[in-house]
């Protein structure tokens, strides 16, 4: 049933990634229609989300908010889509790094580096990335479910030296780079939510408190990673810039839990800057309720 399905969708997929632009953003529209209008996919998550972290906003406002991010959402869905066939030029065009340098200067270093980000405007083209600096890439994922989807998923971020691991991957395999010598960049979408029972630190959130991933900062630490939160904005359609700012060049020197506390400041001002670019359909507050006595 897998390569069924992967047969039958996969041409669709094609054709939609070999859109021109702006055949492609009319087809977002089209999707904007189904995906919030006819089906309100997750809207009432959504909107619980946005009432939890901004109680001061109007239902007016909420609701603005709401349809914005819909319609972004709809932009990140045919982005990633188009990824399949986006040429480097167009994609280094649409996908501006303001001070690469950054990074460039721990290359130099012979820095290993952990990129962090949220759910946060876009991380479809981050791999682009690649193209900038010499480190192998690696990007930290959930597999998909369809093996076949799966190693689609692959082969596109592999175009340019950028590979998927997954959790349980993560530890050993920049390990075993370190030790062959060569230099790597890993990506963390650090912004989910960890399993109660396995959260080691509970911090506010917009606000409210919840339970933390720590993995990219112990890591780091761990292997003497430096660290960097992408801070990507969405210019208008189709066009982000991302700025790098260092969050810690030696974390050992940092106390347990200040990077990721860092982390979630730098996120935290891009959705109060502009709330319609986050991910709001993720449970990102779930574990509100159950924050154990001793992080109270």
């Amino acid at each position: 049933m897998q390569l069924i399905a992967y047969i039958l969708i996969y041409p669709f997929l094609w054709l939609v990634s070999i859109l021109p632009f702006r055949l492609l953003y009319a087809f977002s529209d089209f999707l904007y229609l189904f995906i919030y209008r006819i089906f309100g996919y997750r809207k009432k998550i959504v909107q619980e989300n946005l009432n939890l972290v901004f109680p001061e906003k109007s239902s007016e406002d909420i609701n603005a908010i709401t349809k914005k991010f819909y319609h972004h959402l709809c932009d990140m869905v045919v982005e990633a889509i188009k990824s399949m066939s986006i040429s480097e030029a167009q994609m280094k065009k649409r996908y501006a790094f303001t001070n690469i340098e950054v990074l460039q200067k721990l290359e130099k270093e012979k820095r290993d580096l952990i990129i962090m980000c949220g759910h946060y405007a876009s991380w479809e083209w981050i791999f682009i990335l690649q193209t900038y600096v010499s480190h192998k890439g690696f990007a930290v994922y959930k597999r998909l479910n369809n093996k076949y989807f799966d190693a689609l998923v692959k082969r596109i971020r592999a175009r340019y030296n950028s590979h998927l691991i997954t959790t349980k991957e993560t530890v050993q395999t920049l390990k075993d780079v370190k030790a062959s010598g060569e230099l790597s960049i890993t990506g963390f979408v650090a912004d989910q939510s960890p399993k109660v029972d396995k959260a080691h630190h509970w911090n506010d959130f917009m606000g409210i408190k919840v339970p933390f991933y720590t993995g990219a900062e112990m890591l780091a630490k761990d292997l003497d990673m430096a660290v960097v939160f992408f801070d990507v904005r969405k210019i208008k359609r189709g066009y982000y810039e991302t700025t790098f700012k260092t969050i810690a060049e030696h974390p050992k020197e940092f106390s347990n839990y200040e990077i990721t506390d860092v982390f979630k400041t730098f996120v935290e001002a891009q959705i109060k800057e502009q709330p319609e670019y986050y991910l709001w359909t993720h449970k990102r507050w779930k574990h509100r309720d159950k924050v154990p006595a001793k992080f109270l």
